[in-house]
């Protein structure tokens, strides 16, 4: 893939960079430090595309200040990996949500939303610093898109095989009526199709999507053992904390990250897992807030977890939830305040938990 570059028309004290980042091709577009245009250029994907994306910003100027890049999680990682490898400061390129009127009234195209990250970058609008990915974390992640997978296959042989049973001959659909989910994987793996007739066919699809199913069922046995013995290596103090298992832990780890310091503070760990609470209010109802639909929902979702065993199982909490109903408190209310409060808990456990947690060994 050749590699594009438009002449840059000046040479600059500081550089600023934003990086609109794709499959195969990264556009960068690069600013000086009074926001003046200095040119843009597109390479590959490619170690050496990255590389040369990082000579072109120093030729450009003096000092390079700093990197926005889009999807430093996706399309990006390799190129963050790249820049920080080599000393670069580097953020992760938010879109905020006035950047969709400018998209209306400018148009959309690679070389715009770089355009956009360089200025974002300048005016310090940005501070969301990337994940690193080199430890255990990371590997829990890998895990859990493992284990995701497997779940929604299994969860699409599962139907496939009520959806059959739907049509099924009346004897074969009276056997497996109202059966359990586990007890119909078990006994349709052991049918015995024959060799003819609609009755074979039929029990010839059950009985393999069953097997199917138990093959995933053990997939994902050991899928969870390996998490579990991750979380337990890297932050065992977490599945200390009330209503914390290893599932919960691992989404939790993996939200904050191998450097969860760079959230820096619990309330930052809150905002990103959609456990803040934002103001609604204005004139007579000014004080009110509402939940936060943002954020990282799997992380949210592991709050709500934590927080709904809790109401069951702990008496401190169902202490307190009894208290703020007297107080006039909803039922959502009071979960978002105790989201709140187990955000605050967790934030600082992973924090002390990975502070001193050695890289994974690479093979």
């Amino acid at each position: 893939m050749t590699i594009t570059e438009r002449p840059a028309t000046r040479t600059a004290l500081e550089v600023w960079v934003g990086v609109d980042t794709h499959r195969d091709v990264n556009v960068a577009v690069a600013l000086d430090e009074r926001g003046r245009r200095l040119g843009d250029v597109t390479v590959p994907t490619t170690g050496e595309g990255h590389a040369t994306l990082l000579e072109w910003a120093h030729s450009l100027g003096d000092e390079v200040r700093g990197f926005a890049v889009e999807g430093t999680g996706s399309y990006g990682a390799g190129l963050t990996r790249h820049l920080q490898v080599h000393g670069q400061f580097v953020l992760e390129a938010t879109r905020p949500r006035r950047d969709r009127m400018a998209q209306r009234n400018d148009g959309k195209s690679d070389t715009i939303d770089a355009l956009r990250a360089a200025k974002a970058l300048l005016a310090d609008e940005l501070d969301i610093a990337p994940k690193q990915r080199d430890g255990d974390v990371e590997a829990l992640r890998t895990l859990q898109v493992v284990k995701r997978s497997a779940i929604k296959a299994r969860t699409s042989a599962i139907n496939a095989m009520r959806s059959i049973l739907i049509s099924a001959p009346d004897e074969l659909r009276d056997r497996f009526r109202n059966v359990r989910k586990s007890d119909l994987i078990e006994r349709c793996s052991r049918l015995r199709p024959g060799t003819d007739g609609p009755d074979a066919s039929v029990k010839t699809a059950l009985r393999r999507l069953a097997r199917r199913c138990k093959m995933l069922n053990e997939e994902l046995a050991d899928v969870d053992a390996e998490i579990d013995a991750l979380v337990r290596r890297c932050a065992p103090a977490l599945l200390e904390l009330d209503g914390v298992g290893p599932g919960v832990a691992a989404t939790l780890l993996v939200a904050a990250g191998d450097n969860p310091h760079r959230l820096r503070s619990e309330a930052s760990f809150a905002h990103m897992a959609g456990a803040a609470p934002l103001p609604t209010g204005s004139g007579l109802t000014s004080g009110r807030h509402r939940l936060n639909r943002g954020g990282n929902r799997q992380a949210n979702n592991a709050l709500w977890t934590i927080v709904l065993t809790r109401v069951r199982m702990d008496q401190r909490t169902k202490d307190y939830v009894a208290r703020r109903t007297a107080e006039g408190k909803t039922k959502k209310e009071i979960v978002r305040c105790l989201k709140r409060y187990v955000a605050r808990e967790v934030y600082q456990v992973i924090v002390r938990s990975t502070a001193l947690l050695p890289p994974v060994a690479q093979t």
